[in-house]
């Protein structure tokens, strides 16, 4: 299960500005839902991969993020179902687009539309 981040915790992994992150998920590259006792802003620490030696977004996640909003899903629903085990993927869709295999994981999103 990804480590639940709040948006400077995210920030600093990133290496960038808490503005930063709070753009991204303005532009919807990321998603955040609110969780914890003070039900403060968290991200899945799962968004964050390496590449090409430093930590960025995970590449494919935009597009499934905007496909599930397409499909009429709040952020907390998209957050929600990219870390909910899916039964036809065997774990979950973030999981699943870590391990490079997008076109299974849009597939099934489309499902829900």
């Amino acid at each position: 299960m990804s480590e639940w981040l709040s948006v400077p915790e995210f920030a600093e992994r990133l290496g960038v500005k808490d503005s930063h992150v709070r753009e991204l998920l303005r532009e919807r590259q990321i998603v955040a839902t609110r969780t914890g006792p003070n039900n403060a802003l968290s991200l899945p620490s799962d968004f964050i991969v390496e590449i090409e030696g430093k930590p960025g977004i995970l590449p494919t996640l935009r597009g499934t993020i905007t496909l599930l909003a397409d499909a009429g899903l709040d952020d907390d629903a998209i957050t929600q179902w990219l870390l909910d085990t899916e039964e036809e993927l065997g774990t979950s869709p973030l999981a699943a687009l870590r391990d490079g295999k997008r076109a299974h994981v849009r597939r099934i999103a489309q499902t829900l539309v």
